[in-house]
């Protein structure tokens, strides 16, 4: 009988035991979940999940580009989903063109090929996710469905002026980081995509000057960087709330934040009614946002202040660069129209180099001049203003002050990925490595904001591009080392509770992120995720 004590404890220490061995870090089952994730995630026009909007709560609307032929298959989606299908009221030629509040609702614009979605409660194709999720798709063999996914944003472009954020017409105002020639590339030089060279060089024939035109959205006036010769984030409609924001509690957090920490305010706050009358309403209309036209500006007040007309183009501008959000250009991203950043203008230099490239395949050797030259005109600019060999780092520029950023952020190793670089200048970047590099991998900046986009938190994105680039330079240790560091910590969060995230804790090395600026939620899927999860694994497979 005194031994049942004994062997009670060493079946509950078997029991621990298994418990802990289900629960170990195994990348086998993290290939095995996103094998599954890419069907759950994947949406298309014939799919009534594509067309809930948890942001807007009115009943489904799918918009069809004017001139557009109706696609048959759509009448028994209306009947099916209680959708109603629509056209847009014009052709749009530029981004910003048509301004959504011409649309009586807002809703899904509508794109001919299935795509995959981040996760969670996104139901929309996303600029600079596609790119990911297309590598994702690719190194996992599912040609088809990444060929898609570029074809659905060459349509963007055709369509809707430019790549957009993603396919809602609240959208329409703005675009997202520039990855349109690096997913053409993807697909183009992927031989399973392309088994008869012919296809791939008629494809690249009609993908070409669809891309010449996204690029050209960048060169517009809005999104110059002053006279700096680069570019800026900018997003169109206004000083106002963007659309999709449905109710102000964003913005009155973001008021609080400034009236907590009024040493930090770049000049944000205005003092104004919470009840303004006629005339305080209609010099709020220029000095900050139409009160009576947006209910979410209306609502967009406390403790005595309203928010400056200039934020909310700052804000705009934030949400465009994908960054959203970081204090890294002013608290809540709110300046992030008055610098030209290190992460933008190194991606349009692939791009330019991309073009050239492509002009090159396709035998339009005028052309092939013009983008190196623009290219080299880019390069020469990023020298000047972005580089500081001060701190051996790129930094942004504020070209409305005149002066370089002092905040380090970690699309200091764009230029890696992009090749703007010289051997010197990768030298210095990877010395830099200790200022982001934790146990989980590389995080934002050395700033703990309390932003999702800042310290000590972590994308897939962002390690990505890093990890290529120092790779590309021949820092292959460095990157096998960050590599195995970003992958632990998606192991040891999907063996924790199951799941991939958007974003990680790069200091513990899990998914315990706790946001208390800005968007709080830590979104499970997650589609750039998995497919730089399936890049990494491959480099870390590689002789």
């Amino acid at each position: 009988m005194k031994s049942l004590p004994r062997l009670a404890l060493l079946l509950a220490s078997f029991a621990l035991a298994a418990t802990a061995a289900a629960r170990a870090p195994d990348p086998l089952k993290t290939r095995a979940y996103i094998d599954h994730a890419w069907g759950t995630l994947t949406r298309s026009m014939d799919d009534c999940s594509a067309l809930a909007d948890s942001k807007v709560g009115t009943r489904a609307v799918l918009y069809l580009p004017a001139g557009l032929p109706k696609p048959a298959r759509l009448d028994g989606i209306a009947a099916h989903c209680h959708v109603d299908v629509r056209v847009l009221p014009q052709a749009i030629e530029q981004l910003g063109e048509l301004s959504p509040t011409r649309l009586p609702r807002q809703g899904l614009l509508y794109l001919p090929h299935p795509y995959v979605v981040p996760g969670g409660f996104f139901n929309e194709m996303y600029g600079w996710d596609s790119y990911f999720i297309v590598l994702g798709l690719v190194a996992d063999h599912r040609e088809a469905l990444a060929r898609g996914m570029v074809d659905n944003a060459l349509f963007e472009v055709a369509h809707y002026g430019a790549v957009l954020n993603a396919n809602r017409t609240y959208y329409l105002t703005r675009s997202q980081p520039p990855f349109l020639s690096s997913m053409i590339r993807a697909v183009l030089d992927d031989p399973a995509s392309f088994p008869d060279p012919s296809a791939a060089l008629a494809w690249l024939r009609q993908a070409y000057p669809l891309a010449v035109r996204d690029h050209a959205t960048w060169m517009r006036k809005e999104h110059r960087a002053g006279d700096t010769g680069l570019a800026r984030y900018f997003g169109y409609g206004g000083a106002s709330p963007v659309l999709e924001m449905q109710d102000s509690d964003y913005l009155r957090g973001v008021i609080d934040w400034l009236l907590a920490h009024p040493a930090q305010d770049p000049g944000y706050l205005l003092k104004a009614s919470k009840h303004p009358g006629a005339a305080e309403a209609a010099r709020l209309q220029t000095a900050s946002c139409d009160v009576q036209a947006s209910a979410v500006c209306a609502g967009a007040w406390s403790q005595g202040y309203r928010l400056r007309a200039d934020y909310f183009l700052g804000d705009r501008a934030m949400r465009e660069s994908g960054f959203d959000t970081t204090f890294r250009m002013g608290p809540f991203g709110g300046s992030t129209h008055h610098y030209a950043p290190v992460d933008l203008n190194s991606l349009l230099y692939r791009y330019e180099r991309d073009l050239h490239d492509f002009a090159v395949r396709l035998g339009r050797t005028a052309d092939a001049r013009h983008w190196a030259d623009v290219a080299d005109a880019r390069r020469a600019a990023i020298d000047k203003y972005l580089w500081r060999p001060d701190r051996g780092m790129y930094m942004d520029y504020d070209f409305v002050a005149g002066k370089p950023s002092d905040y380090p952020f970690v699309s200091t190793f764009y230029p890696l990925w992009a090749g703007v670089a010289s051997k010197a200048q990768a030298a210095a970047l990877r010395a830099r490595l200790d200022r982001f590099e934790r146990k989980g991998g590389l995080q934002m900046s050395d700033h703990a904001s309390g932003a999702q986009w800042d310290a000590p938190f972590g994308w897939a994105p962002t390690n990505w591009l890093a990890i290529d680039g120092l790779d590309a330079y021949g820092f292959h240790d460095d990157a096998r080392r960050l590599a195995g560091k970003f992958c632990g910590t998606i192991d040891r969060s999907l063996a924790d509770d199951g799941t991939i995230r958007e974003k990680y804790n790069m200091a513990s090395g899990n998914a315990d992120v706790k946001i208390s600026a800005g968007y709080k939620a830590n979104v499970i899927g997650f589609g750039w995720t998995n497919g730089v999860y399936l890049k990494l694994r491959a480099l870390l497979q590689r002789p």
